[in-house]
């Protein structure tokens, strides 16, 4: 009996050891909580890569803008109160049928359901537009758009950066060209209250200013050489596909990952 005892005591230690080394290995990736473990719980495999959360949730957003930027467009040339309202409102249009073809695609492509309506939020932006006249209609439409954009913007660019799925990478880059379009159209008005943008983001921001050190009053910082390849180097690209303020309506049609043309819809 005692030797059974013994016995038992010792292989109940090696368990006890055995488990407490295993541990780690098997709770550390599967716990509930974690980065990756959040990530994994929303994600679903295709075949042009996984499929996240973030990924589905920019789908949505990119429809959304257009259910919403596109009457917003329309609306602003049929009241042409200026000529730039009316060429920020035809970029709206252009640029949105154009990215609601494209989201649609993939949309239909990765299983993801698209609403058919703007949100409350972006209802009543439109509600706002609609109710403004003159001046308050321009500033308001001028606005709340490119508020509108500059939160997407850095969206976007997140997203783009950390899918694995090719068909939301495209999206991704579509949208990133739309929206800096419409940005840039919208800042051409001269009407973007830059002001109350910084002093939105500020308030909501409890970090501490970095950056480089705050300049001197009448002090001349020193000039910085030009970067540049060496003499070797002989280059053929372009800086950039276009100039600013236009939008390119003959980008190619969003491909699959095995290259072959989705289609139109």
């Amino acid at each position: 009996m005692r030797r059974f005892n013994g016995t038992a005591m010792i292989l109940a230690a090696l368990a006890t050891t055995l488990g407490a080394l295993a541990y780690p290995v098997w709770s550390y990736g599967d716990r509930s909580g974690t980065g990756q473990a959040n990530v994994a719980a929303g994600t679903v495999m295709t075949q042009w890569g996984p499929l996240t959360a973030a990924d589905r949730d920019l789908i949505v957003r990119v429809r959304l803008a257009g259910l919403w930027e596109l009457p917003a467009g329309q609306q602003a040339i049929q009241r042409a109160p200026s000529a730039a309202i009316k060429e920020a409102g035809d970029h709206l249009i252009v640029g949105h049928t154009d990215l609601d073809r494209r989201v649609r695609i993939v949309a239909a492509q990765l299983g993801v359901e698209l609403p058919n309506v703007p949100n409350e939020q972006q209802q009543g932006w439109l509600n706002e537009m609609s109710a403004a006249t003159g001046e308050e209609y321009e500033y308001k439409f001028v606005n709340l758009l490119r508020a509108a954009h500059g939160k997407i913007f850095p969206a976007v660019g997140t997203v783009r950066n950390t899918t694995r799925n090719s068909l939301v990478r495209q999206l991704a880059s579509d949208t990133n060209q739309t929206v800096l379009d419409h940005i840039t159209i919208l800042e051409k008005t001269g009407k973007v209250d830059f002001e109350a943008i910084a002093n939105e983001i500020a308030n909501a921001t409890t970090a501490s200013p970095t950056g480089p050190a705050v300049p001197a009053p009448g002090v001349v910082v020193p000039s910085a050489p030009a970067a540049q390849a060496s003499d070797d180097v002989r280059t053929t690209s372009s800086p950039s596909p276009g100039a600013p303020g236009t939008v390119n309506t003959a980008r190619p049609d969003p491909e699959d990952s095995a290259g072959g043309v989705l289609a139109r819809q």
